[in-house]
């Protein structure tokens, strides 16, 4: 083992003890409480053939301490025109367990029969959360469903998706319920997430930035896992992804394309800046401009609805959807730790969807949510980790281990008060090659060594302990300092990044990212210029002199002289690392 490799295993406990965090202390007492209940529709349809449901009221969400029960009520009114007959299949009416959380009739941490790893608290079977009460529940007539849910040990807010359905027979809507329990304090460092529900491996994955019709290329230099595009141009420019391909199928073309070919498309939203008035006057104003102006905000979320109507049209396939990295931290660096202290025009855009959602940052990550859950539940969300939002840069200013440790604990703490339940989260590396900064900036200061690793892995290991959340690490530098083609020249710029995670016989790097909750890598570059994994630089096969160690002849003619690729397919011939 180098001494690099031995030096990131040494740096990055993944458990610390209260001695070596020097920040956990004695838990805060834990009170339990329940929230008002849910009082019913004004109006609810009714007479329609077959059967059918309409969701009805229910008890509050509770607030529980680890390992405690409570009893949660849903209602549902007949809407249909056939009865709900208790013990009859094909007639009976029950409540099972729906998408996007656990996933159709999969089991949760929050209550079952005992089976499939669930908890016994008395449910039917693991994946029907109760039974109709009633012998009989005629046509505009209510069944009030009761079930027992346990608090998990690990503080955080839980979802459990439910929908009703006739056993033996069809679901019935309504399809969007959720039951909510929230487990108070802090999740202890070094608690790994569980994974989000749905995620489609587990193992550690490898993606890459491509185009509209590259899904087969990329399939056929590595079996890659996933494939990103960012969606940009604005919502109300006539720029927009949506402009992008008549109808506005851009979307629909890129993930009907991963999905011939095996890969999991990925999503970066990136709309806000890039909307109008705000895309005048540069980031962060624009960006504080356009969540300020009701009709920009009006077309943003419109926008957003369209895309996961699109995404959703694609179900069962699974979809990634990154929204809008850096303006979460640009949130936090100016309003502070409370994102409700951010003014967002939300329920004040008028869309029904996002009626009763808070005018502020709360309510923005809300309506995300709630857009998702409404239109795509096949689509898995994902929250930007913005270090800089404290006002620090961990890279740069390379703090002790103390230091970093608060800091990471004020972003999850930014990210919980969002009470926002995303499914993952991604953070990234520089979106520019070490020597583009050299050379087009003149920052010497753009290379990684094994202290900045271990320092990001740390930092992402805590956030993920106290979010419970895992991390997705993208829009990683595609530079490598091996092959003659990365002459640092416009697309050929260096950097080590590539190497220090595959060309690590040993995985030791991998396995430390992993065990801080990392479960992807994704490649790409974040601008023209930086190297990419591609022939950007349309120059064709190139090897100029060497300009130091990067003597290797260029395996193709992509900008990076074939490195990555080549890489990433070793290490899947080479079995991929199997997560934690």
């Amino acid at each position: 083992m180098s001494a690099f490799l031995l030096l990131i295993t040494m740096l990055v406990p993944l458990a610390p003890t209260a001695a070596a965090s020097g920040s956990i202390v004695a838990a805060a007492p834990c009170t339990s409480s329940v929230g008002p209940g849910i009082p019913p529709p004004t109006n609810v349809p009714s007479g329609i053939p077959g059967f059918h449901a309409a969701w009805y009221g229910q008890s509050g969400y509770p607030t529980l301490c680890p390992g405690e029960r409570s009893t949660a009520t849903v209602a549902f009114y007949n809407t249909g025109t056939r009865g709900w007959v208790a013990g009859k299949l094909g007639e009976v009416a029950y409540l099972g367990t729906w998408d996007p959380d656990p996933g159709q009739d999969r089991a949760t941490s929050l209550g079952g029969d005992g089976t499939r790893e669930s908890p016994a608290t008395g449910w039917p079977r693991y994946n029907r959360v109760a039974a109709q009460p009633a012998s009989w529940v005629g046509p505009n007539q209510v069944a009030w469903f009761q079930f027992t849910v346990i608090a998990p040990e690990i503080p955080g807010t839980y979802r459990l998706s439910i929908r009703p359905l006739i056993e033996g027979a069809q679901w019935m809507e309504d399809y969007g319920v959720f039951w909510y329990v929230t487990v108070p304090g802090t999740a202890p460092a070094g608690s790994l997430a569980p994974l989000p529900s749905g995620w489609p491996s587990r193992s550690l994955e490898i993606g890459m930035m491509d185009g509209p019709d590259g899904a087969a290329a990329m399939r056929a230099a590595a079996p890659f896992a996933f494939r990103y595009q960012y969606l940009s141009g604005g919502a109300n420019t006539g720029r927009g992804w949506a402009t992008w391909n008549s109808g506005a199928q851009f979307a629909t073309f890129y993930i009907q394309d991963s999905v011939r070919n095996g890969l999991v498309p990925v999503f970066t939203y990136y709309q806000m800046l890039q909307s109008a008035p705000g895309n005048g006057l540069g980031e962060p104003a624009g960006d504080f401009a356009n969540l300020q102006n009701t009709s920009t905000m009006s077309a943003y979320f419109a926008d957003l609805r369209l895309l996961l109507q699109r995404a959703g049209a694609e179900s069962p396939a699974k979809v990634v959807l990154h929204v809008e990295p850096d303006l979460w931290g640009y949130i936090q660096q100016r309003y502070g730790d409370d994102p409700a202290a951010t003014p967002v025009r939300v329920a004040a855009t008028g869309l029904s969807e996002l009626a009763g959602l808070a005018d502020n940052a709360v309510g923005f990550a809300g309506a995300i949510l709630k857009l998702r859950d409404t239109y795509a539940p096949n689509v898995i969300v994902a929250y930007d980790l913005s270090e800089f939002g404290t006002n620090h840069d961990p890279f740069y200013e390379k703090p002790p281990d103390a230091t970093l440790d608060l800091w990471s604990t004020r972003s999850a703490a930014f990210f919980n008060a969002l009470h926002a339940n995303f499914d993952l989260v991604f953070s990234g590396f520089s979106d520019r090659d070490a020597a583009f900064k050299r050379y087009q900036r003149g920052d010497d200061r753009g290379w990684w060594y094994a202290e900045d690793f271990a320092r990001q892995a740390r930092y992402v290991a805590r956030f993920s302990a106290l979010t419970q959340k895992r991390i997705v690490l993208w829009q990683i530098p595609l530079g490598n300092t091996k092959m003659r083609a990365m002459n640092n020249s416009w697309n050929h710029y260096q950097d080590n990044t590539v190497e220090w995670f595959l060309d690590d016989p040993g995985r030791a790097n991998l396995s430390a990212y992993a065990r801080a909750g990392v479960i992807a890598f994704l490649f790409g570059r974040g601008a023209d210029g930086a190297t990419c994994a591609c022939d950007g630089a349309g120059d064709g096969v190139t090897n100029p002199p060497p300009i130091g160690a990067n003597t290797r002849i260029s395996l193709n003619a992509d900008d990076d002289g074939g490195y990555f690729r080549d890489r990433a397919a070793a290490y899947y011939a080479a079995g991929k690392l199997t997560l934690p």
